[in-house]
């Protein structure tokens, strides 16, 4: 079991669903959170509240698709904090539009935001969990990185490819002592799919907190056997969407 007080952990997607779950789980081991990313004030303002109940919190907003800006969230994370010992790429975005009515503006979106946004932000962190004795990489992927849904042709395209690359970068970072795994749920209730399936009520519905807790299972055991990812299923039921 690892001593998770006072390592830092930075979470994108954290206003909401499960990178909200996941940041009160992190700060409940008196992990020092940082929540980088996203534009709505409001909903990471209601997390760093819950956070600071348990633990640290440094709240970085921003365009998670610009380099710059995640250059710079990455130079003043090092600066307040001196250090990253996890990181847990979350922020995501989901699609329910024909695939004949796709345009381009869209098709960059997601992949940007999807795929684009955790490669370089990994990359830019990548030096300093090198220094760190947990140094960890959850990506929250999907059930559709498995397999196609629907509406859904960019989005499974982009967690298609984020699975992929999570795969690759495992067993490129794994003498460096860092652990690199995805997490592909099917069907979380969360804003993102109340949005893109409006139809859904929760019924039966994973619950940001049950994938909360698988990634405290990655973080606290820690050891010589690498799972490379973690397909989450509802009970008996179809595990359609994210």
């Amino acid at each position: 079991m690892i001593n998770l007080k006072d390592k830092v952990a930075v979470l994108t997607g954290g206003g909401g669903g499960i990178g909200r779950a996941a940041a009160e789980k992190l700060a409940r081991q008196g992990m020092y959170v940082v929540l980088l990313g996203g534009n709505n004030h409001d909903k990471l303002e209601q997390t760093r509240q819950l956070v600071e109940k348990y633990s640290r919190c440094l709240v970085l907003p921003g365009d998670l698709t610009d380099l710059d800006f995640i250059a710079a969230g990455v130079a003043e994370i090092i600066r307040i904090c001196g250090r990253s010992d996890v990181l847990i790429n979350n922020a995501g975005v989901a699609q329910n539009t024909p695939f004949e009515k796709v345009s381009a503006a869209e098709y960059d979106r997601i992949m940007a935001i999807n795929t684009r946004t955790p490669f370089f932000l990994t990359q830019q962190l990548l030096p300093f969990l090198k220094k760190s004795d947990a140094a960890t990489v959850i990506n929250i992927a999907s059930v559709v990185g498995h397999a196609g849904y629907p509406l859904q042709s960019v989005y499974t395209a982009s967690k298609h490819a984020l699975l992929g690359w999570t795969k690759s970068l495992a067993r490129e970072c794994y003498r460096d002592n860092i652990r690199v795994h995805a997490i592909c749920p099917g069907g979380v209730y969360t804003d993102m799919v109340k949005l893109s399936r409006p139809d859904l009520t929760g019924e039966g519905m994973i619950m940001p907190e049950e994938i909360a807790e698988i990634i405290m299972f990655f973080l606290a055991n820690r050891g010589n056997a690498v799972i490379d990812e973690i397909l989450v299923h509802r009970v008996n039921k179809e595990p359609f969407l994210v």
